[in-house]
């Protein structure tokens, strides 16, 4: 991967690993975060997914689920399955603060886009209501954006699609059609920022599809020529 960040971002960081060595949340082996060994056994998605949502399926195809619902987004994929090491890995960013972990995040990202392109000329990231970035301090979503605009030298816009209500958790409810009404009306577009741009949304994880579904719907509106999702890890 080439190294694209600011000289004087490399020196901070450099700085800070000699002060506060990274260590593996798998094994505890000084070094990385996610040492090499424990990269390996990342639980990667692997092919035939679906076509739209970019679960694994036995064949290339349309998943029964995304045939029924209304479907905004163009696609959406990640390389990793929400379990294991990666699941570890994002609740360590997410619930203890290891926003040191996002550039090793962000670059499992970058090189999944490199290996499967997608159309898209910004990055945006899936925004969280002002109550829970009041409480957490900072919006996961938007870290990796950030990073991962570094990696790829795309734009990331952050000021235009905004989370109006506060819902609760897609991983606290039961199916997908509450999802779905769970999150209805929950996003808003408040500029013409991406109007006629080809946008990649930005999240950690997702559940049902149902968050990146409803904030496509909402740029398309506004007028974003194209949306598709990219994420961490998919929950099956």
């Amino acid at each position: 991967m080439a190294d694209v960040l600011p000289p004087i971002t490399k020196l901070k960081r450099v700085a800070l690993d000699l002060l506060f060595p990274p260590w593996c949340i798998g094994c505890g082996r000084e070094g990385k975060y996610i040492c090499s060994s424990c990269q390996q056994q990342l639980p990667l998605i692997s092919p035939p997914i679906c076509l739209k949502c970019g679960r694994p399926l036995t064949i290339d195809n349309t998943c029964p689920g995304c045939i029924e619902g209304p479907i905004e987004i163009d696609g959406i994929r990640s390389p990793f399955l929400f379990q294991g090491m990666i699941r570890k890995a994002i609740h360590e960013l997410k619930y203890r603060n290891l926003k040191a972990i996002t550039p090793l995040l962000a670059s499992f990202l970058y090189s999944y886009l490199k290996d499967n392109p997608l159309p898209g000329n910004t990055l945006v990231p899936v925004p969280i209501h002002k109550k829970r970035l009041n409480e957490r301090g900072f919006n996961q979503s938007s870290l990796l954006s950030r990073e991962l605009g570094r990696m790829s030298r795309l734009p990331v816009i952050e000021d235009c699609l905004k989370r109006q209500t506060h819902t609760p958790p897609q991983v606290r409810t039961s199916s997908a059609a509450e999802r779905r009404k769970n999150i209805a009306d929950a996003f808003t577009c408040i500029n013409k920022q991406l109007e006629g741009k080809q946008v990649i949304l930005i999240d950690d994880v997702s559940t049902s599809g149902a968050t990146l579904n409803t904030c496509a719907g909402v740029l398309k509106t506004a007028g974003a020529a194209s949306v598709w999702g990219l994420v961490l890890a998919l929950e099956i």
